[in-house]
Formats: structure tokens, C-alpha cells, sequence
């Protein structure tokens, strides 16, 4: 891309948790959705990573935003700040002028129309000219590498920050589609909430993430893949002293439980509406997993077992979407499934 290129295509997958950025099919920007505003001019600090190493840790003057809940935009005017910083990260070159972009971006399949037309304004005010949007669910099928446009279903369960997207799509459609507001960001909460009311121990929602990273699992048995356990640091919630409390897999596999166990009557939900026709192809084929939730530990065994068909983690389950959405770009005016 010279001085003089008018144009610049770039892909994006709107996370709540992670933003990632990818443009002539390789990632160039995977930051986390986070950004800092000054509380008196609203002026940008910092965002991505360094905005993640402040949050929880401001004093009265800054204050660290994640734009995204549910993921979908909660604040606007910090997502637009947060889109146009992450682009100007891909465009660290000297340039004459900015160019115009054409954007392709993931959205989660039970958007509302308001809720897309957020995401569109949103990235025009950041400096988009032509946005197209696709759906998470299908951006994530492409990214695994699915021929999406045969006549064959396929199944895609996507758990992200802030919403789990399951879709049985086929013909370059969604045929049956459930998008559930339980995912890696209630777990987190889960394990917050546990840590407080069991071990009596206050926890950043930081350090909560921290524990499902490390010790976070679907099954209170994991045999030989089983973590050692994780030391927390914290203050006592009654007499503020500080505390060290190891946690192990199975308690949190425990206090998971329930939101694991939402996540799977969804994606029973999801096959109740699916033809018989394609319910045949997705058990020939099994059902494929993407997002960060997909690296829950033993969460493939767990859903193999409860529902009988057979549940494959992707390949690079995080960046799932964010390669489909840059195939998407290469073939904007091939797609049909792209929304304007």
C-alpha cells in the first residue's frame, strides 16, 4: 500500500472480550477490547493492551471502558474511540492521507436491527466508507474452513466474550440459529462470585480470568490433562487481611456448572429446529466449536457426551472469525450472505 492508495480493506471481528484486526489475510492487530478515556476531556489514553493493564487500577481522572457487553455495544461513543484507535495501529505507516476502508465486520447472529445499525455508525464514524457485516456464526464456519455454500449442514457453536452464537447454517444460509448472552464473561463472573462466597476472598474480575485460564474446566475428572492447581492472592472480605487460596479444576468446574449447562440446553435448542435433512449431516459430521470458550478444558468431551454427537474444537479457535471475516473481504461481491 503506497502513499497513494485510495482505498484500504480491512477486516474486523468485533469482540467483547478481543478486537482483531486482519487485512490481505493476515492478523495485524489481536488486542483486547479495552479502552481509556480521560474523565474530563473524554480525550483516548490508551487502547488494546494498554488499556487492559489499567483497568482496574485507575484513579478518579481516567476511566478504562470495554465498549462491548453481550457483545454488542454498550457504549458508543467509546467503541468508536476504540475502532479508530485499533486502525491506526494498522496504519502506522506515514501517509499522506488517510484512505477511505472498506470494512467487512462480525456481528452476533441474534442482533437486533438497532444493535447492527450501532455497529455500522460506529465504524463509518471511524472512518469506514463501505461496511459490510456478516454474522459470527458464518464468519467463524468460513475461518474453520467449511464450504459453506454446499448443500450439507454443518453446525458452528461460537463462544465468545459476550455472547455464545450456535447456527446451523447450509447453501451460504443460517437454516437454524440461537444466540444465548451466556459466555466466557459469566463464567468469569461465576468464578468471582464463587471465590467470594466460598473461599471468602475478594477477586478483580481480572483475577477471575486469570483462574479460568489457568485452572478452568467443563469435567470434575480430566485425568492426565489436568492442571496443577492455581495460588490466589487476595484480601479476606471480612477482615481485609490477605489471603492465599489454591484453587483446583474441579471446584471450578463446579461453580461453572450451571452456565456450562445453559450453553448446552441452547445448542439442544438450536437442533430441536433443525430438518431432519441436515440434523443427518451434522451427526456424519459433528459440531464444530470456535471462540476462546472452545479452550474450556474437557468442554468437548462434556458436550460429546451429554448431546451424542461429536464435538470438534477448531483449529485456531480464536482467530476463527477473524479469518472468515477476511475471506468474506476477499469476496464481498461473491458473498450473498454479507449483509450492506
Amino acid at each position: 500500500m503506497g502513499l497513494f492508495s485510495f482505498t484500504q480493506e480491512i477486516a474486523m471481528d468485533l469482540g467483547t472480550a478481543n478486537t482483531i484486526i486482519t487485512t490481505n489475510g493476515k492478523i495485524v492487530v489481536d488486542e483486547p477490547s479495552v479502552v481509556a478515556l480521560d474523565r474530563r476531556t473524554d480525550k483516548m489514553i490508551a487502547v488494546g493492551d494498554k488499556a487492559k493493564m489499567m483497568h482496574e487500577k485507575t484513579h478518579e481522572n481516567i476511566r478504562t471502558i470495554r465498549p462491548l457487553r453481550d457483545g454488542v455495544i454498550a457504549d458508543f461513543y467509546a467503541c468508536e474511540q476504540m475502532i479508530r484507535g485499533l486502525i491506526k495501529m494498522v496504519n502506522n505507516r506515514s501517509r499522506l492521507f488517510s484512505p477511505s476502508l472498506r470494512m467487512v465486520i462480525g456481528v452476533p447472529s441474534g442482533s437486533t436491527e438497532v444493535e447492527l445499525r450501532a455497529v455500522r455508525d460506529s465504524a463509518e464514524h471511524a472512518g469506514g466508507r463501505d461496511v459490510y457485516l456478516i454474522f459470527e456464526p458464518m464468519a467463524a464456519a468460513i475461518g474453520i474452513g467449511i464450504d459453506v455454500e454446499a448443500p450439507e449442514g454443518n453446525m458452528i457453536v461460537d463462544i465468545g466474550g459476550g455472547s455464545t452464537e450456535i447456527a446451523v447454517i447450509s447453501l451460504g444460509g443460517i437454516v437454524a440459529n440461537n444466540s444465548i448472552r451466556i459466555a466466557g464473561d459469566d463464567l468469569t463472573a461465576d468464578i468471582q462470585e464463587y471465590m467470594s462466597r466460598q473461599h471468602n476472598v475478594k477477586v478483580s474480575e481480572r483475577m477471575a480470568e486469570r483462574i479460568k485460564i489457568n485452572v478452568g474446566a467443563a469435567l470434575t475428572e480430566l485425568g492426565e490433562d489436568a492442571p496443577e492447581d492455581y495460588i490466589v492472592h487476595g484480601p479476606n472480605r471480612i477482615t481485609a487481611l490477605p489471603m492465599e487460596v489454591p484453587v483446583c479444576y474441579q471446584e471450578v468446574a463446579h461453580c461453572l456448572e450451571k452456565s456450562i449447562s445453559k450453553i448446552e440446553t441452547a445448542i439442544l435448542n438450536a437442533l430441536e429446529n433443525t430438518p431432519p435433512e441436515l440434523y443427518a449431516d451434522i451427526v456424519h459430521n459433528g459440531i464444530y466449536l470456535a471462540g476462546g470458550g472452545a479452550l474450556l478444558r474437557g468442554l468437548d468431551k462434556r458436550l460429546t457426551d451429554k448431546i451424542n454427537i461429536p464435538f470438534h474444537i477448531a483449529e485456531d479457535p480464536l482467530h476463527a472469525v477473524a479469518k472468515g471475516t477476511g475471506v468474506a473481504l476477499k469476496n464481498v461481491d461473491r458473498f450473498s450472505f454479507l449483509m450492506r
